[in-house]
Parts: structure tokens; sequence; C-alpha cells
């Protein structure tokens, strides 16, 4: 089957927006139920992007989307998804965009970083108070010691 491309835009936010010139589409016959429509009919839908080539797409959040979804990438870092949950191509090719999307706004805010706080003097004498009291109670639980 020849490679077709579709009018679709993935828009995520304002800094994350592919253009339908960006997703080349691949359609195939689906397998799983559908009765003589599945012989006739290419519904299931197959994505390809590629990452690192894209505009549209901020480049930390195309480095950590590489990062997150290495394992998605093929070694061209060209990201391929497939889907035949529905009878109709269109909704194949809307499940697509969905999952797209939902792997780019997962990626699309950079995490926190964590900063290192000290604990305070009065919190770890607390904790170690505390350690005391459990000793003491475990030890008054035992039998006495035999002279």
């Amino acid at each position: 089957m020849t490679p077709r491309r579709r009018d679709n835009e993935v828009r995520v936010s304002p800094r994350i927006v592919i253009g339908p010139d960006e997703i080349e589409w691949n359609f195939a016959r689906s397998s799983g139920p559908g009765g003589q429509n599945v012989n006739k009919v290419a519904t299931k839908a197959t994505l390809r992007w590629r990452v690192a080539d894209s505009p549209g797409v901020a480049a930390d959040v195309r480095e950590r989307f590489a990062e997150a979804f290495a394992s998605r990438l093929t070694d061209a870092g060209v990201l391929v998804l497939s889907s035949q949950r529905y009878r109709q191509q269109s909704r194949n090719v809307d499940d697509c965009l969905d999952r797209l999307r939902a792997m780019l706004a997962s990626v699309a805010v950079a995490p926190r970083q964590r900063r290192r706080r000290r604990v305070s003097r009065a919190a770890t004498e607390a904790r170690l108070e505390e350690k005391r009291r459990t000793s003491q109670r475990k030890t008054m639980r035992q039998p006495p010691a035999a002279e």
C-alpha cells in the first residue's frame, strides 16, 4: 500500500505543533473481527513521525520525548504508532493522533529539579526520641532476665 498523507495537525500547546506534512501515514488491512469487510478495506492506520527533524517541537521537548520513548523509536529516530482498534480508518487515524498527543503532553513540561534540603535538628532529635521510646517499649515486653 502506498503511503498517503492526511490533513491533521497535532497541537498540544503553543510550543508543540506538528504539521500534517511531518506525519507519514500507511494503511493496511486489519486483523481481528469484521467479517468480509476485513478482507476488503485497509482500516489499520500506521503513523510515522521523525522526532529529531520536527521544527514544530521545541528542542528540550524533543530531547525529553526521545529519552522517555526511546524503546518506541527506530534506529533512525522515527516514531511508529499503529492502530487497528476500530473498523473505520478515520477512527484509527484519530486514535493514533490522540496517542501521539498524549505522549507529547507527558513530556511537554520539564520535571522540577529536586532541591536537597537539610533535615532540621528538631526533626532528627524527634526521630531518635521516637526510636528510643519504641526500643524501651519492646524491652518492657520481654520477660525478666533469670539470675
